[in-house]
Order: C-alpha cells, then structure tokens, then sequence
C-alpha cells in the first residue's frame, strides 16, 4: 500500500522545516545576544541544577570573604589598640625609673606625676576603643565602653565576637579586656593611678616596676594571639578568593556560550533555513492554474 503525497502534504512538511530551522535561528541568536547558554532552565535541566548549585556557592563564599574581611578590620583596630597601649606603658615604665633618681626633687616628680596623669587617659581611651560602635575589648557587651570609671570590665566571659570564615570554622575577632588591661583595683589602669600619687607625694614610684612589667607581659600577650588570629583571617581571605575565581570559571563553563561555535553555528543554521526557503518555493510553485491549463 502507498501513501498518497497531496500538494497539502508536501505544504505541511516544508513549513514544518521551516519553521524548526527558523525555531533553531532563534535561539542560537538569543544565545549570542544574551552571551548565556540556558535562557530557561527547560532549556537543559541538568545544567540549569548545576548553575544553580554553583551560584549557590558563590554567594556562600561571598559571605564568607565579607565575614573575613569584617573580622580582620576588627583585629587591625584590637592591634592598632594593644601597641598603642603598649608603647603609653612603656612610657609611664620610663617615668618610673627616671623617678627614682635622687636629683629629682618635688618639683620634677610633681611634672612625672601629671605626664603620667596624662598616659593613664591614654590607656583608658585605647582601652575603650571602638570599631562600628562597638567596643572591641568587651565582646558582645554594649554598655558603650569596655571600662567603666571604676575600671570595671564591662564584658562577660565567654560573650566573644566571631566571624564564620567556612562551613567548619570561626575565629574570633574581639580581644579579652580583661586579660589585657586587667580590671578593678588590679588593673593597669589603678596601677598607674598608684604611680601618680607616688609622684605627687614626691615618692620613689620604681616600686612599681614589676607590676608594670606584668601588666606589660599581658598586653604582649594578647597582642599575640590577636596576631595570630589576624594571620589566620589574612590567609582565609586569600584562599577565599581563590575559591571565588574558581566558582566563577565554573559557572562560566556551564552559563557562557562558545561564541566562535555559535557565530559558525548561526552561520550554518541561516544556510540551512535560506535552502530550505528556496526549496519551498520551488515545492509549492505550482497553483490551480497551472493544473488547468
């Protein structure tokens, strides 16, 4: 038995044609304007699961690097903190053994006694440091200063400040108060306080050395471990944005055209749809007329 081909059959096949080669036109020319492979996730499922995946990621990483980030200004601002305090004790060190000189008489030791009124305001300033209005030496505290008039440490043992750098990590990035400057009446701050009022009584101060080398030896300490969290934050932020750029190339393989392969695909396909334009007037060239003639 044979299929009966009709002048309609062979009208319905050509459109047909051409209106597939004319569909594929489309979309590799949507392809090159928008420079991305999927316009629609219908368009491949399993690359569009993976796009979606990798962006994912990358918002995931981008959290991450802004987390890092946050934490290593936190810790610049705790450093910048613990040398500048270091170096104002350092100084008050200084005084105390220039106020041990027999020359000095109560007129030198009353100026002592005011520069080293002037260097306990300095530490209390450091002390209470500041970074986006918050303290960075009382951890979630938010009375407004890491210590109070009366020394006290305003924070809580175990209220530390951290910032998630991965999916298995934190690290912390504010600085224990009270571990540095001490609190209360055995603070650095009573401390030099103690110095003070030596000098103006025309004392000896030098008394006060080895406390002063403790308080030192605290600060050093902590300026030690803050350093080595900062080294911790400075390499996450480096291999966080090795991760981004390899997400990036990734999500680029799976989303970006090849665009010489779609330019000489597009090429291919209007050749195809211009022979098939061309073989479909010859097709259907002939009418009822030429039938009655």
């Amino acid at each position: 038995m044979f299929d009966r081909v009709t002048q309609q059959t062979v009208q319905r096949s050509t459109l047909h044609n051409l209106q597939s080669n004319l569909t594929s036109m489309a979309a590799l020319q949507a392809q090159m304007s928008s420079g991305k492979k999927l316009q629609r996730p219908s368009d491949d499922p399993a690359l569009a699961g993976q796009a979606m995946h990798l962006r994912g990621t990358a918002r995931q990483i981008a959290q991450y690097q802004r987390n890092a980030i946050d934490g290593d200004s936190w810790l610049s601002t705790v450093d910048t903190a613990l040398v500048g305090s270091l170096a104002t004790l350092r100084r008050v060190r200084d005084l105390v053994v220039n106020s041990g000189d027999g020359a000095y008489g109560v007129a030198s030791r009353e100026a002592l006694a005011v520069e080293v009124e002037q260097l306990h305001d300095d530490l209390v300033t450091r002390a209470n440091t500041q970074y986006q209005g918050r303290t960075v030496f009382a951890g979630t505290s938010d009375a407004g200063v890491a210590f109070d008039a009366a020394y006290t440490w305003t924070g809580a043992a175990g209220a530390a400040v951290e910032r998630r750098i991965s999916a298995s990590s934190s690290v912390r990035v504010d600085a224990d108060g009270s571990a540095a400057f001490g609190e209360g009446a055995t603070s650095v701050f009573a401390l030099v306080d103690d110095v003070a009022a030596t000098l103006h009584a025309n004392g000896d101060a030098s008394g006060y050395l080895d406390a002063i080398d403790a308080r030192m030896q605290s600060m050093l300490t902590a300026a030690a471990t803050n350093g080595s969290r900062q080294r911790v934050l400075q390499a996450s932020i480096t291999d966080l944005s090795s991760q981004a750029q390899t997400v990036r190339s990734q999500l680029s393989g799976v989303e970006d055209i090849d665009l010489a392969e779609v330019i000489m695909d597009l090429g291919m396909q209007e050749v195809a749809y211009r022979g098939a334009l061309d073989a479909g007037s010859r097709v259907l060239q002939p009418s009822l007329l030429d039938f009655l003639k």
